[in-house]
């Protein structure tokens, strides 16, 4: 006798995975090779800069970030790393904007069948003020979301 998860598969043809310049970006790209692909799946690699003015705009009691911002080489060179580790086609989006709209709005220009996201763990305070970008990508993303936490 079958069960039901032995007949049903889920086919995966366009991922988008939203990756960010923290440590979670290789746990997150370490997730996605271990999931088995089908040969005419695509990733989309993604990454979402702010916009320059949201640095001006945070408010004085908000965290702002403690590292320079990458530049768009830097990352984009990071992702053609990660590029050569996967076995499916790819691509690369470079966008700026809010982080958690823009991976909603790839996934849907995609027609993705899974979003793939990191967490960066936030709790408490400081979840309330910075926000959870992998919270609001699966409350109002299109498709399925696979949330990456640290371990």
């Amino acid at each position: 006798m079958t069960t039901l998860l032995e007949t049903r598969r889920v086919v995966l043809k366009n991922i988008v995975v939203a990756l960010d310049a923290s440590e979670i970006a290789d746990r997150v790209i370490e997730t996605l090779q271990d999931l088995v692909l089908a040969k005419d799946s695509k990733v989309i690699l993604c990454h979402v800069f702010p916009p320059p003015e949201s640095e001006m705009e945070l408010p004085a009691d908000r965290p702002h970030p403690d590292s320079p911002a990458l530049s768009s080489l830097q990352v984009e060179k990071q992702l053609q790393i990660y590029q050569t580790q996967l076995p499916v086609e790819s691509e690369i989006e470079l966008v700026s904007g809010d982080p958690a709209e823009e991976i909603i709005r790839l996934a849907n220009i995609h027609k993705a069948d899974l979003i793939v996201i990191g967490s960066r763990g936030l709790t408490g305070m400081n979840r309330i003020v910075q926000g959870s970008v992998s919270s609001q990508v699966v409350e109002e993303g299109p498709c399925s979301v696979l949330v990456v936490k640290v371990k």
